[in-house]
């Protein structure tokens, strides 16, 4: 499931980049044809990128908010906690070979 959330991030993450890109080569296209200064395409480039971070940043907060409603663990965390019980299972384990060590040697 994780791999399925790491693919619809990219793809909005690439798809965001794109359009950057072709409102870049669009900008120079009325740049070099004269329909709009160098200054006026680098004031409205800017103003592009401020506006697309900020959904990029509302995006994030979405997705991370959809993520929590479905109630997905990453990968990381449920490793995490494996890790966590297998060093609880090894304490276990060694406290009850010492509990159990005396009533042998009494034997």
């Amino acid at each position: 499931m994780e791999n399925s959330f790491k693919k619809l991030f990219y793809a909005g993450v690439g798809l965001a980049a794109t359009a950057t890109e072709k409102f870049e080569e669009t900008l120079n296209e009325l740049v070099e044809k004269g329909k709009v200064t160098d200054s006026e395409a680098k004031k409205f480039f800017e103003e592009f990128q401020e506006k697309t971070s900020g959904k990029r940043e509302e995006f994030d907060e979405k997705f991370k908010s959809f993520v929590e409603k479905l109630g997905y663990t990453r990968n990381s965390d449920v490793e995490e906690l494996r890790k966590r019980v297998e060093e609880l299972e090894n304490q276990a384990n060694k406290a009850n070979k010492k509990a159990a060590a005396p009533v042998a040697q009494q034997a």
